[in-house]
């Protein structure tokens, strides 16, 4: 087996109506981290949960949550996301200024919370550089933001090659997530490419079984 991995389930296209069956399977297999795919209708064309949803997720399980702000003016959430359960808070490159970054990352540090930043699929890989040393993870989007159900933009897995040799050469540990259009037959090349951290919506919820998804998706890493 190669180097470790987290799934990292997001409930973007879920049936809410289930989803306290869908978080103890996740728990029965294994899973210990949540994507939540936070969506404001401004940053992104899309409308997601927000405050009151992640509240209630929170009294049904101690999931990691890996919180994802696609969102104008993040800043200004950052505490009330945090006091409703985020773990981990990853804001857009794109969303905010340079000077705003930094200010978010030291924001979220404070609360002794992991931070990360995200990039679209047109964003270069060395608008990552500069934070390296500070996040904890390096969010590559593989679709563009605001939809569940895309299709896997392959171009940019150098992008994520970069990434990877830029960290182990500097000989840091962020990790690198890769979020959209990740399924059975996309999660061995963006893992061959580089990221450690794999947000899968899609793949886990077609078919009947969520539990016979995970593991398949884990056979595939596991390859």
């Amino acid at each position: 087996m190669g180097r470790e991995y987290i799934i990292s389930p997001s409930i973007l296209t879920a049936d809410f109506s289930k989803i306290k069956r869908i978080i103890d399977v996740f728990h029965k297999c294994g899973i210990k981290w949540l994507h939540l795919d936070i969506m404001d209708g401004h940053f992104v064309p899309n409308l997601t949960f927000g405050f009151p949803i992640l509240r209630s997720l929170r009294k049904i399980t101690n999931m990691f949550f890996d919180t994802h702000l696609m969102i104008s003016n993040p800043y200004e959430y950052i505490d009330r996301y945090i006091e409703v359960g985020a773990d981990l808070i990853t804001v857009h490159y794109e969303a905010v200024p340079r000077k705003m970054l930094q200010k978010i990352i030291s924001k979220v540090k404070s609360y002794g919370k992991k931070v990360g930043i995200s990039i679209k699929p047109k964003t270069p890989a060395s608008a990552l550089y500069p934070y390296l040393k500070e996040i904890d993870l390096a969010l590559i989007m593989t679709v563009e933001p605001g939809f569940g159900g895309q299709k896997f933009i392959f171009s940019v897995l150098p992008k994520i090659k970069l990434v990877r040799e830029r960290i182990s050469r500097s000989g840091l540990s962020c990790d690198i997530e890769v979020d959209g259009g990740v399924n059975f037959e996309t999660i061995r090349l963006v893992y061959d490419a580089g990221a450690n951290v794999f947000v899968v919506g899609n793949a886990l919820f077609s078919g009947r079984s969520v539990a016979n998804n995970i593991k398949k998706i884990k056979r595939m890493l596991n390859m």
